[in-house]
C-alpha cells in the first residue's frame, strides 16, 4: 500500500503565502531541521555552510552556498552553530552589517561564560541586529511537527522591530513565541534548556532522605530486633511489608510538607505584622516546589494502594490464615465477633479510600490542561480547602490504623521504639493544629488585613502637612 507522506506533514501556519529568504548559517541536525521546517512553510531558505559542495543531506528546494554569499541574499541570519565557531564573523563583518542575527546557541553547562552566547555575538558584530531564539526547540522537536514536544520559543533582543520579525518566523513555523525583553535575558534563555527538573531537586531530595530512614527504621524494628531478640528471619518483609510501611508513612509526611510553608509563612507575617517583607531564601525555594512535593506524595500513596492489593495473595499471609484458623479448630476455640473492631476496620478502610480519591483530585488539578480550565479561586479551593480535607482523612486513617497500638508495651514497642506510623503523625499533626489556630476568627482576621496590605509598623513615617503642602493648623 502506498503512503502519501505529504499527508503527514503538520499544517504551518501561513504555509500558503510565500515569505522571505532566510539564510542559516550551520547544516547540522538543528540547521536542516529547521530549514525543512521553513521551507514547508513557505519560506526561501539558503543554507551558508564552510564546505557547501560537501553538503549533501539538506532538504530538497534548499541551496547551499559559501556564508558569505548566503548572507548577501537575505536580511535575516540565523546562526545555527556553536559558540567557539563564532570567531570568523569577523571576516563577515561588511556583510552581516545592519542584518537580523538570531542566535540559537547553547551551551555544555549553565553559567559556562560570563556573558550569554548572543550578548557576546552582539559585542563581535556590534552593528548587528541581534535577537536569540529558537534555542529551546529541539530538532527532533521541528521534525516531528512540535506535536511531541514543547512548542515554546523564547525570544529576546534590543531591537523591537527585529525582534518582531523573528516572533512572526515562529508564529508561522507553528509555534508559540514568548517575549522575554532585551537581551539582558538572554543568559536565563540560554540557561532554561540546560535545567534537570530545577524545581523537583529539592523534593526529590527530601524523599530520597526519608525513604531511607523510614527503611531504616522499619529495618531496626521489625527484622533486627526480632532476629537479635527471639531468633526469627523475618528477611522477607524487605519485598512487599516494609515497603508498605514506608510508601504511606513519607506518602503522608510530604503531604503535610506542601502546607507547612504556608504555616509558616503566616506566622512570620503574624510576627512582622507586614506582608512587605521577603521570606527567607529557603522558605520561598520551599514554597515554590510544593506542587512537586504534592505529586511525589501522591505517586507514594498510589505505591502503597498497589502493594496494599496484592496482601492477600502473599505466601506469608496465607499461611498465617490458614494457621490461625486450624489453631481454633484444635484448640477448639471460637473468637467472637467484636464490633468494635468491625467499625475500627471499616472505618480505617473509607478513610483511606477516601484520602487517596482527593489525592488524585488534586493531582489532576496539578495538571497544566487542568489547572489552565479553572479560575484562580475554583483552583484555591481545591488545593487549599480539599487539600487539607485530605490531609485530614489520610492522617484519620494513620490514627485508626494505630488503635491501641499508641499505648506503651514490649509488643508494639521495640527497643523503646514506637511503631513507625507513630513517626509520619507528627508533621501532619502539627500541621492540623496549627492551621486550627489560625482559622479562629481572631488570628485569621489579622492575616487577612495584612495580606491586604495593612501594617502594624509601617516603615515609611507620615509626612508634615508642610511636607504634603498643606498649612499647619
Amino acid at each position: 500500500m502506498e503512503i502519501n507522506m505529504s499527508n503527514m506533514i503538520p499544517l504551518c501556519a501561513g504555509s500558503s503565502e510565500k515569505h522571505d529568504t532566510v539564510c542559516i548559517f550551520g547544516t547540522g541536525d538543528f540547521g536542516r531541521s529547521l530549514g525543512c521546517k521553513m521551507l514547508q512553510c513557505g519560506y526561501s531558505v539558503v543554507f551558508g555552510s564552510r564546505n557547501p559542495w560537501a553538503s549533501s543531506l539538506l532538504p530538497k528546494g534548499a541551496e547551499v552556498l559559501g556564508h558569505k554569499e548566503a548572507a548577501q541574499r537575505a536580511s535575516i541570519v540565523i546562526l545555527a552553530i556553536h559558540r567557539d565557531h563564532y570567531e570568523f564573523f569577523t571576516e563577515l563583518t561588511d556583510v552581516l552589517d545592519g542584518k537580523v542575527l538570531v542566535d540559537v546557541s547553547n551551551n555544555l553547562k549553565i553559567n559556562q561564560y560570563p556573558e550569554s552566547n548572543a550578548e557576546y555575538l552582539a559585542q563581535l558584530i556590534p552593528k548587528a541586529k541581534v535577537v536569540k531564539a529558537f534555542n529551546t526547540v529541539s530538532a527532533w522537536a521541528l521534525q516531528s511537527g512540535t506535536l511531541d514536544a514543547s512548542r515554546q520559543v523564547f525570544v529576546c533582543g534590543d531591537d523591537h522591530k527585529s525582534k518582531q520579525m523573528v516572533i512572526d518566523i515562529v508564529r508561522a513555523l507553528g509555534l508559540t513565541p514568548l517575549d522575554q525583553g532585551t537581551l539582558l535575558a538572554a543568559k536565563e534563555v540560554e540557561n532554561y534548556p540546560l535545567q534537570l527538573f530545577p524545581m523537583w531537586k529539592l523534593p526529590m531530595y527530601i524523599c530520597t532522605g526519608l525513604t531511607i530512614l523510614i527503611f531504616l527504621y522499619c529495618l531496626i524494628t521489625e527484622v533486627i530486633h526480632s532476629y537479635v531478640t527471639y531468633k526469627t528471619d523475618y528477611s522477607f518483609l524487605f519485598a512487599i511489608s516494609i515497603p508498605n510501611r514506608v510508601f504511606p508513612i513519607v506518602s503522608l509526611i510530604l503531604l503535610a510538607l506542601v502546607y507547612l510553608p504556608g504555616i509558616i509563612a503566616s506566622i512570620l507575617q503574624l510576627y512582622r505584622g507586614t506582608k512587605y517583607s521577603r521570606f527567607p531564601d529557603w522558605l520561598d525555594q520551599w514554597m515554590l516546589c510544593r506542587k512537586q512535593l504534592g505529586l511525589v506524595a501522591l505517586a507514594y500513596a498510589f505505591l502503597h494502594v498497589l502493594y496494599t492489593l496484592v496482601m492477600p495473595i502473599r505466601y506469608y499471609i496465607k499461611w498465617w490464615a490458614s494457621n490461625y484458623v486450624i489453631s481454633q479448630i484444635k484448640n477448639n476455640i471460637t473468637y467472637p465477633f467484636e464490633t468494635s473492631y468491625g467499625w475500627r476496620s471499616d472505618s480505617y478502610v473509607a478513610l483511606g479510600m477516601l484520602g487517596f480519591f482527593f489525592y488524585m483530585l488534586l493531582g489532576i488539578t496539578s495538571l497544566p490542561s487542568v489547572s489552565n480550565a479553572v479560575n484562580w479561586r475554583e483552583f484555591r479551593f481545591v488545593q487549599s480547602k480539599l487539600g487539607y480535607l485530605t490531609l485530614i482523612l489520610c492522617t484519620g486513617h494513620t490514627l485508626i490504623y494505630g488503635g491501641e497500638r499508641f499505648i506503651y508495651n514490649d509488643y508494639f514497642y521495640k527497643w523503646y521504639l514506637p511503631p513507625a506510623f507513630v513517626l509520619s503523625l507528627i508533621v501532619p499533626c502539627i500541621v492540623l493544629v496549627l492551621k486550627f489556630i489560625f482559622i479562629m476568627p481572631c488570628v485569621d482576621r489579622t492575616i487577612t488585613r495584612i495580606r491586604q496590605g495593612w501594617e502594624r509598623n509601617p516603615q515609611c513615617p507620615k509626612l508634615s502637612n508642610k511636607e504634603n503642602g498643606k498649612p499647619d493648623v
